[in-house]
């Protein structure tokens, strides 16, 4: 069996947050190992244009952008491997990282293990990702001018996006497996009261319509199975995400819903040394360039952490 290799820095994900934080630590002379998962690049390799990230004004494709960042890692003296982990114990120094290619030590670890959009798990959905089927309105609303889209969902997240949507599309039908809502009166009452917004009440999408695109949906009756089909150009999926945390359970401190706690402001987790960024912490923004900004800060307080 080949030696333990050892690492300064770890880094677990490939997302915008995982490839930040090797940019950083690379130029920082940790020499920084990348193991990029089971599905390098993250979530914007599932999107088409990305507009939104600053320096490209013409926007660019998901899967480039993140194609592009792993040219930068590489750039300088950081390690990438197409590897997922399997386990890790911080229990103890080093730590250890287990990996389907291998075991690594490092005296520290990022986590960027992001979150996954919660999907419908149709085979419909899956093939139209990307071509009218979305997890992010704040990333694709902009696509749907003048359009009708429909939201899927029954939480603050989906009357949030529907609203946010009506910026941009003409119609936006809400569609729900219940007949009440679990959001908040107050997203409640601020999607009914905007004109462009309908609702489907004990509805489910039975089926994604189109071929190369979105084209409409098929949708069902909860309580009489009838099904009826829509004609819609965009379908938003709010029905949550899961933050890819198995790994670390009964090692770091979660939140209620599975994502790591860290420090206000920081990205420490209760465990000294291990640090998380991107996704797998944030709640609030799930934004490739918030994403990014943890990945720079948790690099750096990686590198003032074996300073110390």
């Amino acid at each position: 069996m080949s030696e333990t290799k050892h690492y300064k820095v770890i880094i677990i994900g490939s997302g915008p947050a995982g490839l930040t934080a090797g940019i950083y630590a690379a130029r920082a002379e940790l020499n920084p190992l990348v193991l990029e998962g089971n599905q390098p690049g993250g979530q914007l390799t599932i999107t088409t244009e990305v507009e939104n990230f600053p320096g490209f004004p013409e926007g660019i494709m998901g899967p480039q952008l993140m194609e592009d960042m792993r040219t930068q890692v590489n750039k300088f003296d950081a390690e990438t491997r197409f590897e997922a982990v399997s386990k890790v114990d911080f229990s103890k120094r080093p730590f250890t990282v287990e990996s389907d290619g291998g075991t690594y030590t490092a005296d520290s670890v990022i986590i960027a293990t992001g979150a996954s959009a919660r999907l419908l798990g149709i085979e419909s959905e899956t093939r139209l990702m990307g071509k009218g089927v979305s997890a992010c309105a704040t990333c694709d609303g902009f696509f749907y001018k003048n359009k009708e889209v429909l939201v899927v969902g029954g939480g603050d997240s989906a009357l949030e996006e529907a609203t946010f949507l009506t910026k941009f599309a003409s119609k936006v039908t809400v569609v729900h497996r219940r007949d009440e809502f679990r959001a908040s009166k107050i997203m409640i009452d601020k999607a009914k009261k905007n004109p462009k917004v309908e609702f489907a009440y004990n509805k489910v999408i039975d089926e994604v319509l189109g071929d190369e695109f979105v084209t409409g949906a098929r949708l069902k009756d909860t309580q009489t199975g009838e099904l009826t089909e829509v004609t819609v150009d965009g379908i938003f999926m709010a029905i949550g995400h899961n933050p890819n945390t198995e790994l670390f359970k009964g090692q770091l401190d979660l939140d209620e819903n599975g994502y790591i706690n860290t420090i206000p402001g920081g990205t420490k987790t209760n465990v000294e040394g291990v640090f998380a960024c991107g996704d797998v912490q944030d709640t609030i923004y799930k934004q490739a360039v918030t994403a990014a900004g943890s990945g720079c800060m948790a690099a750096l307080d990686a590198e003032s952490f074996l300073e110390g």
